[in-house]
C-alpha cells in the first residue's frame, strides 16, 4: 500500500489522536471494541476525522460525495423533497450535511420550483463542518441563509423531510467473526511497540444477540467476518419516535441483509479513504482518514418499523434519480456546451452500475403520507428487504 505522506502538521495531529487512543486502550485493560476505536478516530472532540479541521470533501479532500459532483443531484432530489413537504410540512432536516453543498443546491432547486421550506435545519456534531457549511451557503445561496438553522440535537418532534446522504456509513460498527459455533468480536489492542493490532474476544451483550440473529437468517461459512451496525438502526428508530408526519430519506452504499452477509463477501466491507485512495487499514494515520462500512438496510427498517415508521420505498440511487427527473434536468442544459458536458460526465458517475448507480441505495421510511413517493415509482425493491 503506497499512500501520500501527510504534512508535518497533519502527522502531529494524528500522533495526538494515536496517543489518546493508546491511553484509552490501556485504561480499558488493553482492549476496546473496534466500534469504540472507530468512534474516537472519527469523532473525538478536536481530534477526530470529522471534528478537526482537515478538508474532507471534494477534489482537495479524501473522497467525493454525490452532491459534490453536480448540482443536478440536488435538482432531482428537490422533486422528492417538494412532494414530501407538500404532503406534510415545509420543513427539512439534513443530518450530517458535509460541506453544505447539498443544502445550498437543494435550497436553490426548491426555490426554482417555488417550493422552499420554511426552515432548513442542519444536524451536525462537527463545529468545523458547521463553519464550512455556513461558508458554502453564504457563497452559493446567501439570500436563503436566513432559512437555515443548526441544531445541537435531534428535535423532540418534527414533520417534513429528514434527509441523510452518506450518514449511516460513517457510524461506528462492531467487527465480528462467526467461527465453529463461537462468535468472536474483533477489537483493538496494542503490541509490544504500542502499535494498534486486532485482537478477538468472545462477543457479549447486544453484539452477541445481533450476531446470533444474523447467523439465524444468513448462511455463514465458518470463519466468516463482517460488521454489525448497531448505531444506525437505533438512530433510525429514534426518528420513528420524533417524526410526526413526513419521511426519513437515507442515501448510502449497502445491501439487504442476505446480500450484505453473502458467503462471497467474506471479510466484510470495512474500508478507509485517504486522499482519494481506498484501502483496508483502519489503523493508518488515525484522525486523517475516513473509516466506513456498508449498510445493512434490512437492519435499518427492522428497527424503524417497531418505532412507528413504515417502509415507503427502497431502490438504487440510479433508479431513484431517474424517477426524480435527473435526465430531464440534464436535457435542460444547452447540448454540447461546457456545462452540459461536465454535467453529463457527473451524471454517468451518479447512475452507472459500476460507479455509484447500483452500489448506492435510497431508502425512505415515514408516516402519515397520503401518496406513494415519486422516487420509487419504478424499480422499488422493497420486497428484497
Amino acid at each position: 500500500m503506497s499512500l501520500p505522506a501527510p504534512s508535518p502538521e497533519a502527522l502531529q495531529h494524528s500522533q495526538q489522536l494515536t496517543a489518546a487512543l493508546q491511553a484509552r486502550i490501556a485504561t480499558a485493560g488493553g482492549w476496546i471494541p473496534f466500534a469504540e476505536f472507530m468512534a474516537e478516530a472519527l469523532y473525538a472532540p478536536g481530534l477526530g476525522y470529522y471534528t478537526a479541521g482537515a478538508r474532507k470533501f471534494g477534489a482537495a479532500g479524501d473522497f467525493v460525495t454525490a452532491p459534490e459532483l453536480t448540482p443536478l443531484f440536488a435538482r432531482a432530489l428537490a422533486h422528492q423533497a417538494a412532494q414530501v413537504m407538500a404532503l406534510s410540512r415545509p420543513h427539512i432536516i439534513e443530518a450530517g450535511a458535509g460541506s453544505g453543498r447539498l443544502a445550498a443546491d437543494l435550497l436553490l432547486a426548491l426555490e426554482a420550483l417555488g417550493q422552499l421550506p420554511d426552515r432548513y435545519d442542519i444536524l451536525d456534531v462537527s463545529a468545523d463542518l458547521r463553519q464550512r457549511q455556513h461558508q458554502t451557503l453564504t457563497q452559493r445561496a446567501p439570500h436563503l441563509l436566513e432559512r437555515v438553522y443548526w441544531l445541537d440535537e435531534l428535535p423532540a418532534a418534527c414533520s417534513g423531510l429528514v434527509l441523510g446522504n452518506e450518514v449511516l456509513d460513517a457510524m461506528p460498527v462492531h467487527c465480528v467473526t462467526w467461527q465453529d459455533g463461537t462468535i468472536l468480536e474483533k477489537g483493538v489492542s496494542l503490541d509490544g511497540a504500542g502499535q494498534f493490532v486486532w485482537q478477538e474476544r468472545p462477543a457479549t451483550g447486544r453484539v452477541l444477540e445481533e450476531a446470533v440473529a444474523v447467523a439465524g437468517e444468513c448462511l455463514l461459512p465458518p470463519g466468516f467476518s463482517s460488521e454489525l451496525l448497531l448505531a444506525g438502526p437505533a438512530w433510525a428508530a429514534t426518528w420513528g419516535e420524533r417524526l410526526q408526519q413526513g419521511a426519513l430519506l437515507l442515501i448510502d452504499y449497502g445491501f439487504p441483509r442476505r446480500e450484505f452477509y453473502h458467503p462471497q463477501r467474506h471479510g466484510g466491507t470495512l474500508m478507509c479513504h485517504y486522499r482519494h485512495q481506498a484501502h483496508p487499514d483502519p489503523f493508518y494515520l488515525p484522525g486523517l482518514q475516513d473509516i466506513t462500512a456498508h449498510v445493512d438496510f434490512t437492519g435499518i427498517i427492522a428497527a424503524a418499523f417497531p418505532a412507528g415508521l413504515e417502509l415507503l420505498g427502497y431502490t438504487s440511487q440510479a433508479q431513484f434519480l431517474f424517477n426524480c427527473g435527473l435526465l430531464q434536468a440534464l436535457e435542460a442544459l444547452e447540448p454540447g456546451s461546457l456545462p452540459y458536458l461536465k454535467a453529463a460526465a457527473a451524471v454517468q458517475k451518479l447512475v452507472q452500475p459500476q460507479e455509484m448507480g447500483e452500489l448506492f441505495k435510497v431508502i425512505a421510511m415515514g408516516k402519515g403520507l397520503a401518496q406513494p413517493l415519486l422516487g420509487f415509482a419504478r424499480g422499488d425493491r422493497s420486497h428484497a428487504l
